[in-house]
């Protein structure tokens, strides 16, 4: 919880911070988490799951390549403490979901907000492909800008 605080204060990811952190993080229809740790300190976080109701990337991988919905896994939750950014902990977490999803048959893509360039800029470089930008309804108040990613074939 103390990187995600880190990480919520520093860059506001999560957009909304959770009620209940610690089940955001560890429930759901996992495939799987992963950690990351740098000179024995926990420092970053990424899961693989299902596709949920509210995830828009699974739908568009699925229109465009004629596919189910079901022949996807979300990339997730994904952060690095802001005090270990620049040893690509990121980039490995990453690689490790992917790894994952690829073993399982799967293909890997994720769903970020726009206003978080980092991340964006972290997967353009990775390779990943930007599939659409879109608006989706967080509640009757709240309407954000959703880039939509697929991992690179």
């Amino acid at each position: 919880m103390r990187v995600l605080a880190e990480v919520h204060a520093r860059d506001g990811y999560p957009v909304n911070w959770p009620d209940q952190p610690y089940e955001w993080l560890s429930l759901g229809p996992s495939l799987g988490s992963w950690v990351a740790e740098l000179d024995g300190l926990l420092v970053g976080h990424v899961c693989l799951s299902r596709a949920g109701d509210g995830d828009l990337a699974p739908g568009l991988w699925s229109r465009r390549e004629g596919t189910a919905r079901s022949t996807t896994a979300v990339v997730g939750r994904l952060f690095v403490a802001p005090q270990a950014r620049g040893h690509r902990i990121g980039a490995a977490l990453l690689d490790r979901a992917v790894e994952e999803a690829r073993h399982r048959g799967l293909h890997p893509v994720l769903d970020v907000v726009t206003s978080d360039t980092a991340a964006a800029d972290l997967y353009e470089r990775l390779g990943w492909q930007l599939m659409d930008t879109v608006e989706q309804q967080w509640s009757a108040h709240q309407t954000v800008a959703i880039r939509c990613y697929a991992a690179p074939t």
